[in-house]
């Protein structure tokens, strides 16, 4: 009776408290809904003085944003432009847990050689499993524990699709016993038990300039029909998650197919912004006779680049080709306010009521949301040259910069 008094008493002392997420897992390119948000976590109101570095491991260069589960964080990076490499770490205490490499480098055209030769693909890990999309298109599925290979499954060899000329860029997503992923000649469904291909939509052609995606696809449910919210380099798509069948498809006007961001979606409508093209808000609806439609609610003249943006409430936070920072209104397109020139490129993360932005000259801005100005509460440099995606689990920010992965903690 005193035990069933004292839970009783500790469950109604909970409603009292802050909702907080325990253990809560960046398992994924932009979390663990890949939306970039972490809706319950409590976040300081300051980065210096409140922020201090963990531990630190020199690495060799990457794109790959660092994911957790279960304790660890694993990395990856290329190592002279010859071998590919993942590692495991104690999240806590930067104890090496396992490496893994192969062969698996490649070279870009000379003209993206600024932007470097090594691994793009943010990995994904669920369950035992840690799926690593390498350069030359290759899925690698790796045990999480050990490190051991659990298969692979090479595009080109197996399904004689082209080599991506920019190296492979989309992050796999995990769906159950299944994942997706854009490779280099199609959209691939694939079996997380053996790699097996169980269907291919939306062949790309051969061709530098429309083979290989950039973008990476989201699981949405729109018009009550769960789906694969896929951007190609020429089109934003829906696809049946089981059949792959095409359900809807708008073309999307870029530059040369530079469709990099990962769409945004609210209820029925989705966000999208383009290289060169423009910035568009899209309803899909299916109709009593089972055909869908695409309308364009409304479209302006702001240009995304590689920035996903987030979304908090009825306003969307876009770091823009122009290097400048935006709010626009979800309801009818309108600039809120646009800031002073920034870095290159930002990878965003929001618990709803602040916005961590980490600019890819490794300087970390705390922001507060605001439909008036950016208003940037602190500032902190936490890296020299970060491309990689943020990753926050519970108190810690995660930094994979082109020399070192850091684990920093709130205080």
């Amino acid at each position: 009776m005193r035990f069933t008094s004292l839970c009783c008493a500790l469950l109604a002392l909970s409603g009292l408290l802050p909702s907080v997420a325990i253990g809560a897992d960046w398992n994924q390119w932009r979390g663990p809904n890949r939306d970039s948000a972490l809706t319950e976590s409590e976040w300081p109101d300051a980065l210096n003085g409140r922020m201090e570095l963990l531990w630190e491991k020199p690495h060799e260069p990457s794109y790959s944003g660092p994911i957790t589960q279960d304790g660890l964080v694993f990395t990856t990076e290329t190592i002279g432009k010859k071998t590919e490499k993942v590692t495991a770490y104690n999240l806590k205490t930067g104890e090496l847990v396992w490496e893994k490499e192969w062969a698996g480098a490649m070279a870009v055209p000379f003209f993206a050689a600024s932007n470097g030769d090594w691994i793009r693909s943010t990995p994904a890990v669920s369950g035992n499993n840690l799926l690593i999309l390498g350069m030359r298109d290759v899925l690698v599925c790796l045990d999480t524990k050990t490190g051991k290979e659990n298969w692979r499954l090479d595009f080109p060899s197996k399904t004689g699709s082209p080599l991506p000329a920019f190296g492979a860029v989309c992050s796999p997503l995990i769906d159950g016993d299944v994942a997706y992923v854009q490779s280099g000649g199609a959209l691939v469904k694939v079996s997380m038990d053996d790699g097996k291909v169980l269907w291919s939509s939306l062949e790309d052609t051969k061709g530098m300039m429309s083979s290989g995606s950039f973008s990476s696809p989201v699981i949405a449910t729109l018009a009550g029909q769960r789906q694969l919210v896929v951007q190609t380099r020429q089109a934003l798509c829906g696809v049946n998650l089981e059949s792959g069948k095409l359900l809807w498809q708008q073309p999307i006007e870029s530059f040369r197919g530079m469709n990099i961001l990962t769409p945004v979606i609210k209820g029925d409508r989705i966000f999208n912004t383009a290289h060169s093209g423009k910035a568009q808000l899209f309803e899909i609806a299916k109709g009593d006779d089972g055909e869908w439609s695409v309308d364009e609610l409304w479209s302006q003249k702001s240009q995304g680049y590689m920035s996903s943006p987030v979304l908090i409430g009825d306003t969307i936070y876009l770091h823009q080709k122009n290097q400048r920072a935006t709010a626009l209104g979800t309801e009818d397109g309108e600039v809120r306010w646009t800031s002073s020139p920034f870095g290159k490129y930002w990878s965003m993360a929001t618990n709803g009521q602040k916005i961590l932005a980490l600019d890819n000259s490794g300087e970390l801005l705390l922001v507060t949301p605001s439909s008036i100005a950016l208003e940037i509460d602190d500032r902190m440099k936490v890296a020299e040259d970060s491309w990689a995606h943020i990753a926050i689990t519970d108190d810690l920010v995660i930094v994979r910069d082109l020399k070192a992965l850091k684990v920093y903690q709130w205080k």
